[in-house]
């Protein structure tokens, strides 16, 4: 199946996912001039009561800032942008959040925690397309079904929410059935692992925990710090504090003083998206990553991780064309 226009012609097959906090527009700019695909979470667009509306502004600001490098790159194009969407029933902003992007006409729209056939038809009423994250072949088949363009396969080591299965096993039984774009989510920081990706059956890969450290992300100095002398080692799947599993900075939660190894379970029925939520002070610098941070070295400005991972999918590409070729 040909991917939809929104997704070809990207400098490599790649999209920055979503990170809460920390994607705002200097990163989502950063990513889309350097020929990736930026997205940032709706809800990272918080102003404060009787204050104009942050998310149209960061809309407009994203499209204009586009729009001027397209006129001066016609031969270097951006590539489009993504807005995240909770749709978990706690995210009372959700329907305010549809029309303003409906409003911005936003390309691409990723979204969480539910799949809603009213939020794929806003989308495809603009002319957008809809992912939808999933982190098990159940889940996929319910997003398509209720009217997904696509999926992000979300498998172990992803950081933020993710699965628990192997890319291997996930990317196999989604492509079994379904045809259509199908990124994958799972430790992908590096050319090699994006190639690989494209390998298993996925169009390409979904990278967030290496834009941390980056010098655009919203992210304190200590957290991408942490992530750049952090490995796989160093994380930890729990559901403790979202309520959903996901992967977590080890150094981050001894520093709230509490034991990595002897996490407490949560109870899903509490989950909570929306603005109002609260969480122990204790959990403010409790930092989310995905495992494949050991690649990870420096920090560094957005354009020059993905020069980086663009030389490495490349090369990757060269070394295996000449070992597979052996075999044939």
């Amino acid at each position: 199946m040909t991917l939809p226009a929104q997704l070809q012609n990207l400098r490599i097959p790649l999209i920055g996912s979503p990170l809460f906090i920390i994607s705002n527009p200097d990163l989502v700019i950063a990513q889309c001039k350097a020929g990736i695909v930026g997205s940032f979470p709706a809800l990272n667009a918080r102003e404060k009561d009787g204050d104009p509306i942050l998310l149209e502004q960061w809309l407009t600001r994203i499209n204009e800032e586009l729009d001027r490098h397209n006129q001066a790159n016609p031969d270097n194009p951006a590539a489009p942008y993504a807005v995240n969407q909770i749709v978990h029933r706690s995210n009372g902003r959700l329907e305010r959040d549809i029309e303003i992007c409906v409003k911005h006409k936003v390309p691409v729209w990723i979204t969480s925690l539910g799949a809603r056939v009213e939020v794929n038809e806003a989308a495809h009423s603009v002319g957008g397309i809809t992912l939808h994250d999933v982190i098990n072949d159940k889940f996929a088949h319910k997003a398509i079904e209720k009217g997904a363009d696509g999926l992000i396969a979300v498998a172990a080591g992803a950081g933020g929410h993710a699965g628990a299965l192997s890319p291997m096993a996930l990317v196999q039984e989604i492509r079994a059935w379904f045809d259509g774009p199908l990124f994958l989510s799972g430790s992908i920081a590096t050319g090699d692992a994006l190639l690989a990706a494209q390998a298993m059956g996925a169009d390409g890969g979904y990278a967030g925990s290496a834009f941390i450290a980056t010098e655009e992300a919203n992210a304190e100095d200590r957290y991408k710090h942490m992530i750049v002398e952090s490995g796989a080692s160093d994380i930890v799947y729990s559901d403790l504090f979202t309520g959903v599993w996901g992967n977590y900075l080890k150094p981050s939660i001894a520093a709230a003083g509490m034991d990595p190894e002897n996490l407490e379970r949560s109870d899903p029925s509490k989950m909570n998206f929306g603005e109002n939520r609260k969480k122990p002070k204790s959990w403010k610098e409790i930092w989310g990553s995905g495992q494949g941070i050991g690649a990870v070295k420096d920090v560094v400005p957005a354009a020059q991780l993905i020069d980086r991972i663009a030389t490495e999918y490349f090369a990757a590409f060269e070394r295996l064309s000449g070992q597979v070729g052996r075999y044939r």
